[in-house]
């Protein structure tokens, strides 16, 4: 990135909606549910140092269901020039990840295929299209060759190291920032083989600045599809630019999630395409002990937090509340106590987020303190307690199973044993807690201070 010297402005990530204005007393949370999805995308890409070991089988749909499903387990199979071969394994790539194994042989293959591949943070899926792209390019031809949008500014830049990083042994290969801030001389040319931008600098580069021939792409990447689709305008600019390229141009396109919104967008997009997408995980709470915790109010609730508090943080627990006003309270009046926790808010920028997690990751901090809007995708595997401060309602105040068992998950991973405690505070959060209890059809036990024994050993 040394080479290229951006005049971008400054502006702090929003990275969860507006700033609540509330009375003390009534705490809004619908502007923090407005989640920014390109804010937890980037967070994720900045706090992977390895591929996540996913337990989701893939589900493959063939283009032509008669060919037989070629898939590889090592980079070897793929047949790839000795200098992108260096590149994967200078990353620490040793093997093909699950996605990796489908998706790079129909991705690499003669002729060409259309590819829309359904995968999360983690698995692998930059490295996957950052390979197609470099294995299509000529290196002689000095023009663009391969197109890839992202969301976001940041986004690009993310996807971008990472080609810089696998082609590092590929100098004849060149990348250019389509960015805002990026500004070249009028009616110029570009020479690089490889852009990757985002979808409004993309456009103009293509029509009106004239500094791509899109007639010339032979790959066009859609990255965080999802993202896009969330963002405005980028779904019809990305339309746009797509409807320039060349007919046998190869379209791939990558989505975290699949709704319906993404999948028009995909038909729209991605013509007779292969379909790869992830089967949905079966989870299950057996391995996670649940208690719940009788109180009267929220000091109440912050009492009986600091009793357990010397037999969770043994291990490393995870704190989560309603909203960021009550996170923050939290985590203030838990410091005041002299006990060491780290906050992850939504006002944090996302790199200032990403920090923190690193710090509870390596051990530095024993108890995290967030939101649901902060914590979706972030996986710590020594994570043996969770504390529900407050249940999870949705916004109609129905109980939110979903979220539940997203947050109880990050325990009892990987075969251990997990703990969850349940603070509740009135009739109603005992009402939730029952209708969690029925959807789940597992008994959540009440908390003693017999069981305290019991919850250090399982925290060890």
């Amino acid at each position: 990135l040394s080479s290229l010297h951006l005049k971008e402005e400054k502006t702090k990530p929003d990275a969860n909606g507006a700033v609540v204005k509330a009375d003390d007393n009534v705490e809004k949370i619908e502007d923090e549910e407005k989640e920014d999805r390109a804010a937890q995308s980037l967070l994720n890409k900045l706090i992977r140092s390895n591929l996540v070991d996913t337990t989701n089988q893939v589900e493959v749909l063939q283009r032509d269901p008669t060919s037989p499903l070629y898939s590889v387990k090592s980079f070897e199979e793929l047949r790839l020039k000795p200098q992108l071969l260096q590149g994967v394994y200078a990353m620490g790539f040793n093997r093909p990840s699950k996605i990796q194994e489908n998706a790079l042989p129909m991705m690499l293959a003669e002729p060409p295929q259309n590819l829309i591949a359904q995968s999360q943070s983690g698995t692998g899926k930059t490295a996957a299209f950052v390979l197609a792209m470099l294995s299509r390019v000529e290196p002689g031809n000095k023009y663009p060759q391969c197109l890839c949008l992202s969301p976001t500014y940041e986004l690009a830049l993310q996807t971008g190291k990472v080609i810089e990083q696998m082609g590092k042994f590929y100098p004849e290969l060149k990348l250019a920032y389509a960015v805002r801030g990026n500004k070249l001389e009028r009616g110029q040319k570009i020479s690089e083989q490889i852009v990757i931008g985002t979808p409004g600098t993309v456009l103009d580069w293509c029509s009106k600045l004239k500094f791509i021939d899109p007639k010339k792409i032979k790959v066009f990447v859609l990255d965080e599809a999802d993202v896009m689709i969330a963002t405005q305008g980028h779904q019809d600019q990305s339309i746009r630019i797509q409807r320039m390229l060349p007919k046998d141009c190869q379209m791939l396109l990558f989505s975290a999630t699949f709704e319906d919104s993404v999948w028009k967008f995909a038909q729209k997009v991605v013509p007779d395409p292969n379909i790869i997408k992830l089967k949905r995980e079966e989870e299950t709470l057996d391995t996670i002990k649940q208690y719940y915790v009788l109180c009267n109010n929220r000091d109440e609730k912050f009492q009986a937090l600091c009793n357990i508090y010397g037999a969770i943080t043994i291990a490393q627990a995870m704190i989560f509340c309603h909203t960021r006003k009550t996170a923050g309270w939290l985590a203030g009046e838990l410091s005041k106590e002299g006990h060491q926790v780290a906050l992850l808010s939504g006002e944090m920028m996302v790199e200032q987020r990403a920090a923190v997690i690193e710090r509870f990751r390596e051990g530095k901090e024993k108890v995290l303190v967030t939101t649901n809007v902060c914590a979706r995708g972030i996986d710590v595997e020594q994570v043996s307690v969770v504390i529900n401060f407050d249940l999870p309602v949705d916004k109609d105040g129905n109980p939110d199973n979903e979220t539940y068992l997203h947050r109880i998950g990050r325990t009892g991973r990987f075969g251990k044993r997990g703990l969850a405690i349940n603070m509740v505070d009135s009739k109603h959060s005992m009402n939730i807690l029952n209708r969690i209890q029925e959807h789940f059809n597992k008994k959540i036990n009440k908390l003693d201070t017999d069981d305290l024994d019991e919850i250090e050993k399982i925290a060890n």
